[in-house]
């Protein structure tokens, strides 16, 4: 899975858990939900993620890597 997609499913999952932890443990989790729209929105405008960078030291690659790769294997 390239890194675009795993942000995305990552995000998704960060909101469906602070929605769900919302409603059986505490409303405060909400304010997880805000954090994981806000950091969303500004990295659309930066490029700055948080997330990505962690994943990055975790060996995930971009989709572009993913496809240079793939033109050198043949």
């Amino acid at each position: 899975m390239s890194l675009e997609k795993s942000i995305t499913a990552f995000a998704g999952i960060m909101v469906l858990l602070s929605l769900a932890l919302s409603v059986w443990v505490s409303t405060d989790f909400l304010w997880l939900t805000a954090f994981v729209g806000a950091n969303l929105f500004q990295s659309s405008f930066t490029g700055f993620c948080p997330a990505a960078m962690v994943m990055r030291k975790f060996g995930v690659k971009t989709e572009a890597e993913i496809a240079l790769a793939k033109r050198i294997q043949g």
